[in-house]
């Protein structure tokens, strides 16, 4: 399953080039993750015949706000992002792939793998294909905050008295849930305890970061 015993050397691959002192190079609890796709993709194929692993780059970003300033040219985004660097082998090991299809939907909606019709069926199990990613390295890098402008435009009292600069806070929220055309129960609890701290949580974090 997954691993919980190695530090990620900070070397080249992962080293922040720019503004390097908000960057994260270490985990010291790191995790194997998990990818699934059609067993007859291209990227399961070249998993399945690369003995020694698959060398792959994943990465992910989020923006969390507009960051305006004077000049176009200081603007910037609050945002997270993150890289990870590793080799990807097939999971054949029954067990390993329904560990790992409960963990990919359930981070979908966290519970929600035991609130589906269980177990798969065997077609399902034929037709996904699981890979998992060895982590050798990764690096994470967060922005927070406001505006920052050069000193001449800061001093500049006409400028300041004609351009509005600021944080315009970027929120990914979830709306009321659309039942299908099937449906026959209530939106579940769980479903919607998810849903209410999702919007809360990101409400907050891009308000509280505009102002650090």
């Amino acid at each position: 399953m997954g691993r919980y015993d190695l530090e990620y050397p900070k070397e080249a691959i992962n080293t922040i080039k720019r503004e390097n002192d908000r960057a994260v190079a270490d985990i010291g609890d790191p995790l194997d993750l998990y990818l699934h796709g059609y067993v007859s993709s291209r990227i399961m194929n070249i998993g399945r015949g690369a003995e020694e692993g698959m060398p792959v780059c994943v990465a992910a970003s989020h923006v969390d706000g507009l960051v305006l300033a004077l000049s176009s040219f200081s603007h910037s985004y609050n945002y997270r992002s993150t890289v990870l660097f590793g080799h990807a082998s097939l999971v054949n090991d029954e067990e390993e792939r329904m560990y790992a299809m409960e963990l990919i939907t359930n981070s979908v909606v966290p519970d929600r793998w035991r609130h589906t019709r269980l177990p798969p069926t065997k077609a399902e199990l034929q037709s996904t294909g699981i890979l998992k990613v060895r982590i050798a390295s990764g690096s994470a890098k967060i922005r927070t905050g406001g505006a920052h402008d050069e000193r001449h435009d800061m001093e500049n009292e006409d400028i300041q008295d004609k351009v509005w600069t600021g944080v315009v806070p970027v929120q990914q929220t979830m709306g009321e849930p659309v039942p299908s055309t099937y449906n026959r129960i209530d939106v579940p609890g769980y479903m919607a305890e998810f849903i209410k701290d999702f919007n809360t949580d990101n409400t907050q974090y891009s308000l509280d970061v505009a102002k650090d």
